[in-house]
């Protein structure tokens, strides 16, 4: 058993300031317990690791055997003993996540129900939205100030347990993000029956990942990519051992470095670089993977960040639902890369993202949505029309298709299923039992998607047009009607006549008439 604790010797004063993070990873389960400060700083006051074969499990028989998830329920009993010790409520933690490995298990509802009844805390499955918004976090609060980031194109690669992921900086901004079926024990799994070691082993995992190899080739085969930092749990336990003080690993080195590993045992693994074995079961795979992507991209050295990964992982967890400004811009980016693809008119998305946005300030007392709700009715505004690629029949049915089955960088499935259903609804007929995405969600799910369809579709109404002729509104709620006044607008014919056929939800949502004015 492998127990790793840092600790600083300070008992928080004040629970009130304290956050607790609690991780059911790969290969391990880890807590950290951090006091945040005035300015809104988080400070670790301890961090706790223990192992457990999870992905093993999962990867190796599609379930998570009794023994595994008995020792999850022990090691998280273990570290709910630690919080009531420091005064802490053991069974409300900030953050109580699994890694989404789990969902591929075949009995991952029965693991969580038995871990909610025997250490009383819900878990919830990091999808992967929320990991691109744990590998931003990373790359702007650990690895900006890497040399390769500074460089006009850089890839940052994070490759997982179960996939790979790619987010492309040019100038500092993302502009593509991509995911891969190909991860350190997906593979590990996969490669097991073939029996092979040393360089055997490592032709064999080359061969396995070729597919996404070429894929990403592809994906990639337009840019030219100046630099690449390499992130994940098993390449950044060696990184030690690869690079000193964030410097550049020459390809030649790193390919001396994985042929030496990949001809030791495993437990020659664990003593030489102090790993858990379930870490070391990954270690070639995590280097033969991260090698092949760095020749794959005809790359002559790689970075590779020392900093410790589960730590970091956990404090960003407590930080990556509170992501604003530069975060929230890199969504709407995606969103309108996504647009730009499918030839949307963006003169019109981005208007009627504007008139959403004052609905949203001037009602927030009657929708009393969130923050979040907010980046997510802008996504929809600005892809609302995207199905119109297919056909401009039926477009809003079209349009939901095409963004369920596209990435947006940041979202998660179930935001990017409430844009897709927010876009759909933008005409026609609103939200309906018999429409299955919406049927799946629940009640207070839908209850967002038909407030956020409401606003759409008033909005989409003042601009129908498509000219962008209505910047200026005036709102007004009285006598059970919601009065749109147009300063300087004297001829709102057309916008009338659409808004009787979309103001119907609005109505039916928050109980107000729609009816527009003009400035006479």
């Amino acid at each position: 058993m492998v127990l790793a604790r840092k600790k600083r010797n300070v008992t928080p004063a004040d629970p009130a300031t304290i956050l607790t993070a609690l991780h059911i990873g790969a290969s391990s389960v880890s807590i950290i317990i951090a006091e945040r400060d005035e300015k809104g700083n988080l400070t670790a006051i301890d961090f706790l690791e223990q192992p457990a074969p999870l992905a093993q499990d999962v990867f190796g028989g599609n379930v998570v055997s009794n023994a595994t998830t008995e020792r999850i329920v022990t090691i998280i009993r273990g570290y709910q003993q630690t919080l009531s010790e420091l005064g802490l409520d053991p069974h409300n933690l900030t953050r109580s996540v699994a890694t989404n490995v789990l969902h591929e298990a075949a009995n991952h509802e029965a693991v969580l129900n038995r871990i909610r009844i025997a250490c009383g805390l819900p878990i919830s499955m990091i999808d992967d939205g929320e990991m691109t918004r744990l590998i931003y976090l990373k790359t702007r609060r650990r690895i900006q100030h890497l040399p390769a980031m500074g460089q006009r194109t850089a890839l940052v690669v994070h490759v997982g347990p179960g996939n790979t992921r790619a987010l492309l900086f040019q100038e500092g901004l993302i502009t593509r993000y991509t995911s891969y079926r190909m991860g350190t024990h997906r593979t590990r799994e996969a490669v097991e029956a073939s029996n092979a070691e040393g360089l055997s082993l490592l032709r064999v995992i080359r061969e396995h990942a070729s597919g996404n190899l070429a894929q990403l080739r592809f994906d990639f085969s337009d840019v030219s990519i100046d630099g690449i930092i390499l992130i994940g749990y098993e390449i950044q336990s060696v990184a030690s051992s690869l690079t000193k003080n964030n410097e550049a690993c020459t390809l030649k080195d790193f390919r001396k470095f994985t042929a030496e590993t990949a001809n030791l045992s495993d437990l020659e693994a664990v003593k030489r670089f102090q790993l858990d074995y379930q870490t070391a079961e990954a270690l070639v795979p995590s280097l033969e993977i991260n090698l092949a992507i760095a020749e794959t991209l005809n790359l002559k050295e790689v970075h590779i960040p020392t900093s410790e990964y589960e730590q970091g992982l956990l404090h960003d967890l407590l930080a990556s639902r509170e992501l604003t400004g530069s975060f929230a811009a890199e969504v709407l980016r995606s969103a309108r890369i996504l647009s730009e693809r499918y030839h949307s008119d963006a003169d019109h998305g981005e208007h009627v993202g504007k008139l959403c946005e004052h609905f949203l300030t001037s009602l927030q007392d009657l929708h009393n949505l969130t923050a979040h709700d907010a980046l997510l009715l802008q996504v929809a505004a600005i892809l609302h029309e995207v199905g119109t690629y297919v056909s401009p029949r039926a477009h809003h049915k079209h349009s939901e298709y095409i963004i369920l089955n596209s990435e947006i960088f940041g979202l998660d499935r179930l935001d990017v299923t409430i844009v897709a259903l927010v876009s759909r609804y933008h005409r026609h007929s609103g939200p309906k039992l018999d429409h299955p995405s919406y049927a799946a969600l629940t009640v207070e799910d839908r209850i967002r998607v038909c407030k956020l369809a409401a606003i759409l579709r008033v909005a989409d109404a003042l601009e129908r047009t498509h000219a962008q002729r209505i910047s200026k509104i005036e709102i007004i709620r009285a006598s059970g009607k919601l009065r749109i006044r147009l300063p300087g607008f004297e001829d709102a014919a057309i916008e009338r006549l659409a808004m009787d056929s979309k103001a119907d939800l609005f109505e039916q949502v928050f109980g107000l008439a729609v009816v527009i004015e003009e400035d006479i």
